[in-house]
């Protein structure tokens, strides 16, 4: 990488540009200028990056020229959009929303994963669904030495990962909900203080599924570059503010034990292991939350499976960080 770099981000107002704009200023990414976009609404805004005010710009058809690097996080419109122009104008785009993730031609990666995919990428590097990479990343130590044929994974996803906006519904609903007033949602379609519901996307009357299942089956196949992988996936929204956990069970080739998953994990990349039942100490949102790793725990052997070859775990990961913002700039980084 060269410190000569000038990186855009756009969506920068948004709870995952603030988080790129943080994580750039923590891992000390070399470059030259940061550059920061977002709606006409937004523009004239101030965000602070390494000790400096910076300035938010509208974003604009002519906004990338002389940018290497742009992380879009601003929704699959306006990367369909845009993201093309920043390409056409000589950047690097890494997308974080789910405009391209699917396409043939364009590289889904987790840095700890597939990064050779990355190798003869045409512009547009896509950044996975927060709820794919939460779920599979502690798994492909484990993939990688004895194949998961089936995985099956219901997960509990907070509220930041639909946005800045419905984090803030989470606070209000709460507070009027104890201070015994109505409060009337706008962003997510059911009430969320101490409740939990389906996740709020369309549901594929032909399967039952919704598309936030499906993103994280065809993107766990995607990334793993196994097409035969089975997925069954079961997402729920939950009143956490930031980080997404997920209850897995996976069966793999030949049989396997909870120690020997233990043993590959406990120094995996993007992993920490949090696996304390003497304590009953196991991962949370409330400690994943601010941390870069996805916590694991939980391990134990699948009792419902006499063949040996299941395991069932637990993690928790934050969605603004790997879920999202830290794992594009580790795919900057590669870059």
């Amino acid at each position: 990488m060269s410190s000569q770099n000038v990186v855009a981000i756009v969506g920068a107002t948004g709870a995952v540009g603030v988080e790129l704009i943080r994580c750039l200023e923590e891992r000390n990414f070399p470059l030259a200028e940061l550059r920061l976009f977002a709606s006409a609404r937004s523009a004239g805004k101030t965000l602070p990056f390494r000790g400096a005010p910076l300035t938010v710009r509208e974003l604009t058809e002519g906004s990338f020229r002389g940018v290497n690097i742009a992380l879009f996080s601003a929704g699959a419109s306006t990367s369909r959009q845009f993201a093309p122009l920043a390409v056409r104008a000589g950047a690097t785009v890494v997308d974080n929303s789910s405009a391209f993730r699917m396409q043939a031609e364009v590289p889904l990666v987790v840095p700890e994963i597939n990064p050779q995919a990355l190798r003869g990428h045409k512009g547009i590097i896509a950044n996975p669904n927060c709820g794919a990479i939460i779920s599979i990343t502690p798994l492909w130590p484990i993939h990688k030495v004895n194949r998961i044929a089936r995985l099956i994974v219901s997960t509990y996803q907070s509220a930041s990962g639909a946005g800045a906006a419905a984090m803030e519904e989470l606070r209000e609903s709460t507070r009027a909900y104890l201070d015994g007033r109505e409060y009337a949602n706008k962003v997510l379609p059911h009430p969320y203080a101490f409740n939990l519901f389906s996740h709020n996307t369309r549901i594929d009357p032909a399967t039952g599924y919704n598309e936030e299942e499906t993103k994280i089956r065809e993107e766990a196949r995607k990334i793993f570059g196994d097409p035969d992988l089975r997925v069954a996936a079961t997402c729920i929204r939950v009143p956490v503010l930031r980080a997404h956990s997920v209850s897995i069970t996976f069966e793999c080739e030949q049989p396997i034990t909870p120690a020997q998953v233990r043993a590959l994990l406990e120094d995996a990349p993007g992993v920490k292991l949090v696996d304390d039942p003497e304590r009953n100490h196991f991962p949370m949102p409330r400690d994943a939350s601010g941390q870069d790793a996805i916590l694991v725990g939980r391990i134990r052997q699948d009792l419902s499976d006499p063949s040996g070859r299941s395991i069932a775990l637990f993690v928790s990961g934050d969605q603004l960080l790997k879920g999202a913002a830290l794992n594009a700039v580790q795919i900057a980084e590669l870059l």
